[in-house]
């Protein structure tokens, strides 16, 4: 009776899940349909799903629906996450070269360097502050969506890190050819440019394949290669993480807590990551067929777009509505500042 009771009370707990994981993946299917007929890639899939479940949300969102969102929007997304892994390898470091990576790593001290200070003086918590800053400086959607779950983030701090680094993506796919054409720039030194400075992967594209097929390619490729800095991003945040929760732990249960080890490593440690760069690590040496890790990683993009519709099914405008444009603000500042200090590091480097 015990082991039958259990059964039917896992039996229910799933079945509660299928509703809200059928409406999320309903409008991730619409969002990729919408995607593809977009005659350029101007936005993506994950942005698309993340508006459209917020637009739901705005007119109806029934109770029954919030046990799936709740584990699409957390299990599913650390699912996505794990399969990303799949599809990455160091060795694209190699293919891209040096000198991209002089590159990123100027423009990743400025967006985490900067953007602490700048989130702390507009107001900002620090899960949404190193979110944007995150988007901004590593691949937009993709980044936010690792480190979200690391940092404990709400589904509001996800939205409108989404929004602010999607907005300001928006303007660079018009503005970069126009500035690139201006500086005179090469089609390498536009490359590398608009594939360190831009955030989401579709805009990369956009905006590279605007100048010409070759800034284009080496655009893609420069992305591709700053996609890796995800592993040790949400390392260092995971770690934080940890850290800020021991001693919160501490605080309220006092130094016994601390000194009695009741907030353990393995109990906070978000283990998912493992699984994260095992699965690069893995695919670095080649194990993983070419095929393989291509559909991994057509189904972690899926279900990330799933996972995006239902943060949007479980956000609301009114409560986004109460940061003000703070977070708008901070987006625009940051990214503004990797744009300078790309193009800096490359007139520094001789690449212009």
């Amino acid at each position: 009776m015990g082991v039958s009771g259990d059964m039917q009370d896992r039996t229910k707990s799933m079945l509660k899940i299928v509703p809200g994981f059928a409406v999320a993946v309903a409008i991730a299917l619409v969002s990729r349909f919408i995607e593809g007929l977009l005659p350029i890639h101007l936005i993506g899939a994950s942005v698309i799903a993340l508006f459209i479940g917020m637009a739901v949300n705005a007119f109806w969102r029934p109770a029954a629906l919030a046990p799936g969102l709740t584990f699409t929007s957390k299990k599913v997304l650390k699912f996505a996450i794990i399969l990303l892994g799949a599809s990455l390898s160091v060795g694209t470091i190699l293919t891209v070269g040096r000198m991209s990576l002089t590159v990123m790593c100027f423009t990743l001290l400025a967006c985490f360097g900067v953007g602490y200070p700048v989130g702390r003086a507009l107001g900002l918590n620090w899960r949404l502050s190193n979110l944007i800053s995150a988007g901004t400086g590593i691949c937009g959607g993709s980044a936010i969506a690792a480190i979200a779950p690391v940092i404990d983030a709400e589904d509001s701090d996800i939205a409108y890190a989404m929004s602010a680094t999607f907005l300001f993506d928006m303007a660079m796919i018009v503005l970069f050819p126009i500035m690139g054409r201006w500086l005179n720039l090469s089609d390498m030194a536009y490359g590398l440019w608009s594939g360190t400075a831009v955030n989401d992967t579709s805009s990369v594209v956009a905006a590279g394949y605007a100048f010409s097929e070759a800034a284009g390619d080496f655009a893609t490729m420069v992305k591709l290669t700053r996609t890796l800095s995800i592993i040790p991003t949400v390392l260092v945040f995971a770690f934080i993480n940890i850290r800020l929760k021991q001693k919160q732990a501490a605080a309220q249960g006092g130094e016994s807590a601390a000194v009695g080890g009741k907030v353990s490593f393995r109990s906070l440690f978000p283990w998912f990551i493992v699984g994260f760069v095992g699965l690069a690590a893995v695919n670095s040496f080649g194990v993983i067929p070419a095929s393989v890790s291509h559909g991994a990683k057509e189904l972690s993009k899926f279900l990330m777009v799933a996972a995006l519709a239902a943060i949007g099914l479980n956000t609301s405008f009114k409560e986004m509505k109460k940061s003000g444009v703070a977070p708008m603000l901070h987006g625009f500042i940051i990214s503004a500042l990797v744009v300078v200090v790309a193009i800096t590091v490359e007139y520094c480097m001789g690449i212009v």
